[in-house]
């Protein structure tokens, strides 16, 4: 038995000063404690649903050197994580039942997190067949993507989406029409042609969005964009769903708070995909994830090692780590909203995944899936979790943290004097 004291606690009748008992995998008791089992003090502390994120790259199978799915496991722990989507660039890519199955055992093995695979759109993530979407559903898949690459094919995508839509699945599409970008390793603007260095323009994620749009209003699927990183997607977002059209979309914490003149001096942990865009462009993702149009944070967590990054910024990989820092960054810009802070980060990209014991707002009977977040709480990164390192935050002053995190009623992360 678990007793959480003088928390404020995220419930289905709001915010409440209470405390919470666990017993077993489940929340026995809102309220007052028992005065037994372990205590934890959470006084100054917010508990909410575990966060979930629908974007991870954990590199299993086929590039463990960089991370796994043990420590991927880890790093969401510590980051305040219950549950994630692995995304199916891997090596072989996730395109069949098999490695979906083995890698949900392989999550369960590890028992820090619910490990819910995406599955690849296309065979071999090669934009040309569609998956056997039906047999990756039945193995648990909810959420379809290429990510990495773009769907270019017109045709296959809308196939793609007539299936999904059936099943009532997620497409789930990086957007970047490849026509555009070359050679690109940055954003297309000023500070590219300052320094330069081939751009990535914002058209080229724009265009894909606007085509695919179209589509998901056609077929009726449930569209998300992936990593929005432009005005122009945002304000095409707003229409969308002013329209009708059945659509979601994730940021990544780096794209509300970090913009292209962070690449001046070439420090290749600045170099992600998408790109940093323009100061514009993180103003309008982070106004679109305080007021909901962006309906969830997805890190991105793209591990690579210090060797890989440590090259000139052209031949270095794009992406950075994200799951230890994701909820200070947030916190940075949803500060004065708690309920919309657990919606971006647990509530909605559990309900997007399909992940039924996650993202719930607390209460007796619920799955105990928490996390524990001091919002006070100044740290600096000096190591993480994760097997790889590559993060524009290590030596950084955040503010914001979680300090324990639990799942299916036990702690996978409690920090040292908690």
């Amino acid at each position: 038995m678990i007793e959480l004291r003088g928390g404020t606690v995220v419930t289905s009748d709001g915010l409440l000063e209470v405390d919470l008992v666990i017993d077993g995998d489940r929340v026995v008791s809102i309220g007052s404690g028992s005065g037994s089992g372990e205590v934890l003090d959470c006084t100054g502390c917010v508990i909410g649903p575990g966060f979930v994120d629908v974007h991870v790259h954990f590199r299993e199978p086929g590039q463990t050197w960089k991370e796994d799915i043990e420590t991927g496991s880890r790093a969401a722990a510590a980051g305040g994580f219950t549950a994630v989507v692995p995304m199916a660039n891997t090596e072989p890519a996730t395109d069949n039942r098999g490695l979906v199955e083995a890698m949900i055992r392989r999550g369960r093995q590890v028992g820090l997190v619910e490990l819910r695979p995406a599955a690849a759109l296309t065979l071999g993530r090669r934009g040309a067949e569609v998956s056997p979407v039906e047999e990756l559903w039945d193995a648990g898949v909810r959420i379809f993507s290429d990510d990495g690459d773009s769907v270019g094919d017109r045709a296959v995508l809308e196939q793609a989406m007539v299936r999904i839509a059936r099943l009532g699945g997620v497409v789930a599409q990086h957007a970047e029409d490849a026509s555009l970008t070359g050679d690109g390793h940055m954003h297309e603007g000023v500070v590219s042609a300052e320094l330069g260095i081939g751009g990535l323009p914002a058209e080229a994620e724009e265009r894909i969005v606007e085509r695919d749009l179209e589509l998901a209003a056609a077929t009726g699927v449930d569209y998300h964009i992936q990593h929005v990183s432009t005005a122009g997607t945002v304000e095409l977002l707003r229409r969308a769903r002013s329209a009708g059209v059945l659509v979601t979309a994730e940021a990544a914490p780096h794209h509300f708070s970090l913009d292209h003149r962070r690449v001046a001096d070439r420090n290749t942990m600045m170099k992600m995909y998408p790109p940093l865009r323009t100061e514009r462009d993180v103003e309008a993702v982070a106004a679109a994830v305080r007021d909901g149009t962006i309906t969830a944070i997805a890190t991105d967590h793209a591990p690579h090692t210090h060797r890989e990054k440590d090259v000139p910024f052209e031949l270095a990989p794009r992406g950075i780590i994200g799951l230890e820092t994701a909820s200070s960054i947030a916190w940075s810009i949803l500060n004065d909203d708690p309920l919309a802070f657990f919606d971006r980060m647990s509530l909605a990209p559990a309900q997007l995944a399909g992940l039924a014991g996650q993202g719930r707002r607390i209460e007796v009977g619920g799955r105990a899936n928490l996390v524990i977040f001091d919002p006070d709480l100044e740290w600096i990164p000096s190591r993480f979790e994760s097997r790889s390192q590559n993060s524009p935050w290590l030596g950084e002053p955040l503010r914001g943290k979680a300090v324990a995190t639990i799942y299916n009623g036990r702690f996978t992360h409690r920090m040292a004097g908690r």
